[in-house]
């Protein structure tokens, strides 16, 4: 029991116990898993249901009038990752990739031009991600927000750090090239944050003169001469044979309408995150801890 004397309900339910949560009798849930109405997975032949995806669907069942009849493109916009990018593929979702930075994808989610938005946006009062107060997403009652992965993010450096950098504090060695991402990047907003943490005045680093607008364009510039480091994920840095500083780890959510949680592009993606070899790439690529992903963080 809860202190206010409610019950309490383990994160995965039984049929049983789904059932009793929504008052059906379990024939009747069995037949809207059948239908492919009701979320739930199968470990070792038996059904559960995550507890916290359970609540989400009876959330979109309750909106009724209260939601937009306006349907959401298959775009998946906002950050880059190279893992979800590779998830993407693999699991065939349908979903086009619009990347252009964090906070492109929260004004495409609210204008409606995107099914769900990649974003890592830190906040650096409370050193929070994603907070829907300070992303302009306080308005959504529909809003939902599913962890993908923690990343790792650092410097980047050419093969054997020629340039012998070796912390942040380098970077205002004069001679070197900095790249940096455009200003709606998380990744830019994490880098001003960790200057700022090491008391680095920013208009003393030697930046390139044009943002790169991926991760890849960064590890891209670095390997082939054009800049000397700049922060990026440990991911793009294995990809592109560089070397790798850890700075931080961050977390990197979806974020979405409640109802397009539902839609087959996204449960395609939901249901491969449960595949072993997501893990598996994971663990090739580096710079990911995926022990939280499929959680629903926030629930408006």
């Amino acid at each position: 029991m809860t202190s206010n004397g409610l019950p309490t309900h383990p994160r995965y339910l039984t049929t049983d116990e789904v059932a009793a949560y929504l008052r059906l009798k379990p024939r009747k849930v069995y037949d809207l898993v059948r239908q492919g109405l009701i979320p739930s997975t199968k470990v070792t032949g038996k059904l559960l249901f995550p507890r916290e995806v359970i609540d989400l669907w009876i959330m979109n069942h309750l909106e009724g009038d209260q939601r937009s009849t306006r349907p959401a493109p298959p775009v998946l916009a906002g950050s880059q990752d190279p893992l979800l990018d590779w998830a993407l593929r693999e699991s065939r979702t349908g979903l086009a990739t619009l990347c252009r930075g964090s906070a492109d994808g929260v004004r495409r989610l609210l204008e409606g031009e995107a099914m769900a938005a990649g974003m890592h946006i830190l906040d650096p009062e409370s050193g929070d991600y994603n907070v829907p107060a300070r992303l302009g997403l306080g308005g959504m009652r529909d809003l939902v927000i599913i962890r993908w992965a923690r990343r790792r993010q650092g410097l980047l450096l050419a093969p054997g750090n020629p340039k012998g950098i070796h912390a942040l504090a380098d970077l205002i060695r004069p001679g070197l090239r900095i790249a940096h991402r455009q200003s709606e990047a998380g990744a830019d907003t994490l880098f001003r944050w960790l200057l700022d943490q090491a008391g680095i005045d920013r208009a003393r680093l030697n930046l390139t003169q044009h943002p790169a607008l991926s991760e890849d364009d960064l590890a891209l510039s670095v390997r082939q001469g054009e800049a000397d480091t700049g922060v990026a994920v440990e991911a793009a840095a294995r990809r592109h044979g560089l070397d790798f500083i850890p700075l931080h780890w961050e977390c990197f959510d979806l974020a979405m309408r409640r109802r397009s949680y539902f839609e087959p592009p996204v449960q395609a993606l939901i249901r491969f995150a449960g595949d072993p070899r997501l893990q598996a790439h994971a663990d090739e690529m580096q710079g990911y801890d995926l022990s939280e992903l499929g959680r629903v963080v926030f629930n408006a």
